[in-house]
């Protein structure tokens, strides 16, 4: 056997094409599915002077089995069967990607099936089999040789890949009923769950964004000319984003035209582009090779914890979408033609510029498949206050176009095809948040005062430009959180110290008179960064972030403070430094910001009027440094969401301990009251900022608890408003002192029946 050595000559230049042209023939032709998958994988063999060729398909309880081989033992067909994740073919089907090995038997993840009689051979190349998103089978080469193959041997057996899915999932390798099915479309009413990305109720018709591309032509005779046509299309694209960013919705600065200026500059991603020019090269057309890098990444997405990451991946989707409708002469999206008037969008993902593609006034709500809170197109959906639920598993699959839809932005919820009873229902929250909404409206210019005549203070959290425009609808005391890490993240590159300071200060002019408290960033963990290296963690939430970060990269921090300072020349700057976990990194940070305000002094730079430092109270071991940390602050701020998820050692991202633990069980409610005691024996202001604060029965129990100042997203001011209001801070605390001795799992229940029986108001939006 001459184990490849020539491969990579037979691979290069015209051989991928007559290969694609040759197995295109086949699919043509009229033999049953296992006669035309043996004919083809001799093919394949031949043509990558492969001794072994072998097909695994993906059959139901994601099980890949072998279909077809030239080179194993043809007993093994149909026999050898890996579970995904299983030795080398099921690694490459769980992470997508090329595995290329040569001495696949010195692999950790190697799984020997005697029955294949593959002992002899040593070296292996295995591509996914990538069809609508997802791997659906693996194709395998092996020598004898101990050896590497070129990337002009992957490039071939990765175009070749693509044939083949289109293959499986036309019928034509195998009949359909054995693979691994699509999800089912629910036939009656349905409630589908996702996480809620941005608030607000809406109902509507269901609009699909991207009906299926469909790609007849995959082989190209003319490399030259595809390679032109690409750089056409790429140049139409390039246009048509120009024109978005000067049309008027763009008109105004903030974070919506940062995330499309950013997004502009994947357009020009030599990366994205090159593996493109690449899949021509392997014969592939220039629609097909878009097509094929897409599903690489979008397979590739599928296996990504980090939001943020997966975040910018939904951007390249949209440019490949883009791309493919240019090439193909189609219109871009369902927003070319003529829309309904209550229009519910429905997307596997999407990017910023679609979104903005469709008309404002029909645009009900969004619902997309994937995607994240933080993820671009988020953001410009809270700009223009469209409700939004993501991460909803089969979306696509469950609804037709003109399904009835109702969205519930703030619970993350959908309704399918609803039934009378639950439209009646839902028609009936739609209308009394609009109800509540007028009555909100009219409590903004009230006080926020118990009944006793406690004042409590209300403030929002904040993190974008965008946010400011609901500071004064909302009636708030000003800013209790600003999450200065957004406008990082939202930028492809670092935000120097003169962007910083323009942002700090167009949020302290529109906040006026009104305080605003700025969280350093809390980069890291499920923030992180694309233009910091960052190691990967098993457990980011308890890994290097926030402070960490800071002070580990002191230059980061000093710069943000510096624009900090500079920013508030003349006023007061608020500002605390987050995931503080012992008095010395308080120190540490706090030495930091004096250097900086030395050196502006020093360049005669004027400063701020009053600086006040804080700290976040959200490690729990921070509490028992508490005596020292006092005297060296002037305000805490617990973050409720992570001190919870470390006081119970439960991961807040886990779906099955989301209802675990409870931040109104004794426990939790017992640590806050400690809190609470000593900031007021040192004098010392305390607020919460966490989730929990923007919910009226747990901001209830914080004010019983002794919470004077509290900070929560702009909607909730108004339901929480109401509820103090109603509310006897006194008697709740001395009821609550007796509560917090029960050994209860949660004191929810018994808080609820307090509330109702003093008419407390908690009702939501």
């Amino acid at each position: 056997m001459s184990g490849g050595g020539g491969a990579g000559h037979a691979a290069a230049g015209a051989g991928p094409r007559l290969l694609l042209r040759r197995l295109r023939e086949l699919m043509g032709g009229r033999d049953a599915p296992e006669a035309r998958l043996d004919h083809m994988v001799r093919l394949i063999a031949a043509s990558m002077v492969a001794e072994v060729c072998s097909v695994y398909l993906l059959r139901p309880g994601d099980v890949l089995e072998l279909y077809a081989t030239q080179g194993l033992k043809q007993e093994a067909v149909h026999q050898t069967r890996l579970k995904v994740g299983e030795g080398l073919v099921g690694d490459v089907a769980r992470h997508a990607r090329p595995l290329n090995l040569a001495d696949a038997w010195a692999h950790p993840n190697f799984a020997y099936r005697p029955e294949t009689g593959e002992e002899i051979f040593h070296s292996l190349l295995g591509v996914p089999i990538i069809g609508g998103g997802a791997v659906i089978g693996v194709l395998v080469v092996q020598n004898r040789t101990k050896r590497i193959y070129a990337e002009e041997e992957v490039e071939a057996m990765q175009t070749v890949a693509m044939l083949l899915a289109e293959m499986a999932r036309s019928g034509a390798l195998a009949p359909p009923e054995e693979l691994k099915p699509e999800p089912r479309r629910a036939a009656v009413t349905s409630r589908l769950v996702g996480l809620a990305f941005a608030d607000g109720l809406a109902a509507g018709q269901a609009v699909l964004h991207q009906p299926r591309v469909e790609i007849l032509r995959l082989v190209a005779e003319n490399p030259a000319e595809e390679r032109a046509r690409l750089q056409a299309a790429l140049g139409a694209l390039r246009a048509g984003i120009d024109r978005l960013l000067a049309s008027d919705a763009m008109s105004a600065a903030g974070e919506h035209r940062e995330v499309i200026e950013t997004f502009r500059l994947f357009a020009e991603d030599r990366g994205w582009i090159g593996r493109m020019v690449e899949a021509i090269g392997g014969g592939l057309t220039a629609e097909a090779a878009v097509r094929r890098i897409q599903l690489e990444n979008r397979a590739r997405m599928s296996q990504m914890a980090d939001a943020y990451l997966r975040a910018r991946l939904d951007d390249l989707e949209d440019l490949a979408n883009r791309l493919l409708r240019h090439l193909l002469g189609l219109p871009q999206s369902a927003a070319s033609g003529p829309l309904p008037e209550d229009a519910v969008l429905v997307a596997r993902a999407m990017g910023p510029a679609e979104l903005l593609d469709y008309d404002r006034a029909k645009l009900r709500a969004l619902v997309l498949e994937e995607g994240a809170p933080q993820a671009h197109v988020a953001i410009v959906a809270r700009a223009l206050d469209i409700p939004v639920v993501g991460n909803l598993a089969g979306i696509e699959s469950a609804i037709e176009p003109g399904d009835r839809l109702l969205v519930d932005g703030g619970r993350g919820t959908v309704f399918v095809r609803p039934s009378p009873a639950v439209e009646q229902s839902f028609a009936g929250r739609l209308a009394a948040g609009v109800a509540r909404r007028a009555e909100y409206g009219k409590l903004r210019e009230l006080p926020a005062e118990t009944r006793d005549g406690e004042r409590i203070r209300l403030s929002m959290n904040a993190g974008l430009a965008a946010d400011l425009a609901t500071l004064d609808a909302s009636g708030a005391d000003g800013i209790g959180l600003f999450r200065t890490e957004l406008h990082f993240m939202v930028r492809g590159d670092y935000p120097g110290i003169a962007a910083q300071t323009a942002f700090y200060s167009r949020v302290l002019d529109r906040a006026g008179d009104r305080p605003v408290i700025f969280r350093t960033f809390d980069i890291g963990g499920d923030k992180p960064l694309p233009y910091l290296d960052a190691p990967r963690e098993e457990n980011p939430a308890m890994g290097w972030r926030a402070i960490r970060i800071g002070l580990d990269r002191p230059g980061l921090l000093r710069g943000q403070l510096r624009a900090l300072l500079r920013a508030a020349r003349g006023r007061e700057l608020n500002l605390m430094f987050p995931m503080i976990a012992e008095v010395a990194e308080f120190d540490a940070a706090q030495a930091l910001l004096d250097k900086e305000s030395r050196r502006l002094a020093r360049l005669g730079e004027a400063l701020p009027a009053r600086i006040r430092v804080g700290t976040m109270l959200e490690v729990p071991a921070l509490y028992f440094q508490l005596d020292a940390l006092l005297p060296r602050v002037h305000f805490v701020s617990v973050g409720s969401n992570d001190l919870v998820q470390f006081l119970f050692a439960c991961d807040r991202g886990n779906a099955q301990l989301a209802s675990r633990y409870d931040l109104l069980s004794p426990a939790a409610l017992g640590f806050l009251k400690g809190v609470v005691e000593r900031c007021r024996r040192a004098g010392v202001t305390l607020g919460l900022c966490g989730e929990a604060a923007g919910r009226p029965l747990e901001a209830m129990a914080l004010i019983g608890l002794g919470f004077r100042s509290i900070s929560m997203p702009p909607a909730a001011i108004g339901p929480v408003k109401a509820m103090v209001l109603s509310l006897d801070a006194g008697e709740l605390g001395r009821h609550l002192e007796n509560l917090l001795r029960r050994p209860d799992h949660s004191l929810r229940p018994a808080l609820e029946a307090y509330a109702e029986s003093r008419s407390v108001n908690l009702a939501l939006l």
